[in-house]
């Protein structure tokens, strides 16, 4: 079950040109490129006539021709030409999709196209700050449903134990976490107070000794987190007033992108608050951040084996409050639009509520 009135990411742009480019969105085939004048255009990968994909035929200036009979289509979907035939046939024409150029990637409105605001597309407030660096980011197949990776992504626990050599270690095995679900999605943080640096963090810190290290794990509805790592000298923590000049903070976009219930595309970039122009360490970055989430999908590759094939109940940890919150509210999101006809998806957050995981 997907929502569909709501922004995924369907490519890098730089995937994009003026090839045909396939590719599939819960559950829906599509086929991406570009215009002559380089706008980006996404349409049904299925000729209406013996639905053969439209990726097989071929750009014909800004149209698509299907390889089987010829039958040509334009940016709208409507089909302008069909080979043999006096007339347009009835019903010749393949769905259009709205999308949207952002942050270096393709966005792409999968629900009712008049409901297509592209300001509602998840805010990256560090983008456009000099101050800021940035690794441009990667993509990954994941052989799991998109809901294990959002519980992946509140689930702060989870790196003592999987990624023991980059972002975990043994102070992130016990401390409590806070739970605050908002209307725009779950967050679970917590403070950890006078411990070792991470190893992943420990040749980037500014500061020597151990830190306070906030985690801030936060997914928006339906599959778009924003982590927060804050690395500080010990006793310097808080989230009342400034922090320390050495302040270490890195904050990473993660967006999921349901390819069908048992598969994932996974889209990621990170922002720094310092060496805003060393490419050298934005290399690091890279390498470091793919290697760890190369650490994830092989864990959740095995867990959506391991569900799908259970033979007895699984059961739930107290580490899990966020995820299964962040899960009700979305059946909800879910149930609401499919009762309304696709009803339009709440963005914006309300008040606030805290609960203790």
């Amino acid at each position: 079950m997907f929502l569909r009135n709501a922004w995924y990411v369907a490519a890098w742009e730089n995937e994009l040109d003026k090839n045909l480019y396939p590719t599939t969105i819960l559950g829906e085939k599509i086929v991406l490129y570009r215009k002559a004048d380089g706008s980006p255009v996404a349409l049904e990968d299925a000729c209406p006539h013996r639905k053969l994909p439209l990726s097989m035929g071929r750009l014909k200036g800004d149209q698509v021709e299907c390889g089987y009979h010829g039958l040509t289509f334009d940016c709208s979907g409507k089909c302008t030409r069909a080979p043999g035939s006096t007339r347009i046939p009835q019903g010749a024409q393949v769905r259009s999709y709205p999308l949207a150029e952002r942050y270096g990637l393709i966005w792409i409105w999968m629900g009712n196209a008049d409901q297509a605001n592209p300001d509602t597309i998840f805010k990256v407030e560090e983008w456009d700050n000099p101050a800021w660096g940035i690794n441009r980011g990667d993509s990954m197949a994941i052989a799991c449903n998109y809901l294990y990776m959002t519980d992946n992504l509140l689930d702060p626990s989870h790196v003592a134990w999987v990624h023991q050599s980059s972002f975990g270690n043994a102070a992130c095995e016990d401390e409590p976490l806070q739970t605050t679900v908002h209307d725009a999605g779950v967050v679970v943080s917590r403070w950890m107070h006078n411990v070792e640096v991470a190893p992943f963090y420990a040749k980037f810190v500014k500061f020597s000794g151990n830190c306070d290290r906030k985690q801030h794990y936060e997914v928006h509805f339906p599959a778009h987190a924003i982590i927060k790592a804050v690395f500080t000298p010990a006793g310097t923590g808080t989230d009342h007033g400034p922090l320390h000049n050495d302040v270490f903070l890195m904050n990473s976009y993660n967006f999921m992108t349901p390819v069908d219930e048992s598969n994932t595309r996974y889209y990621w970039f990170q922002l720094r608050n310092f060496a805003p122009d060393d490419e050298e360490v934005s290399r690091q970055f890279a390498e470091s951040v793919r290697f760890a989430f190369s650490e994830d999908r092989a864990i959740l590759t095995a867990v959506n084996a391991g569900m799908a094939d259970k033979r007895t109940p699984n059961i739930d940890l107290a580490s899990d409050s966020g995820p299964l919150r962040f899960r009700r509210v979305l059946d909800k999101l879910i149930a609401q639009e499919q009762a309304a006809g696709a009803a339009p998806l709440a963005v914006q957050a309300a008040g606030q509520t805290k609960v203790d995981a």
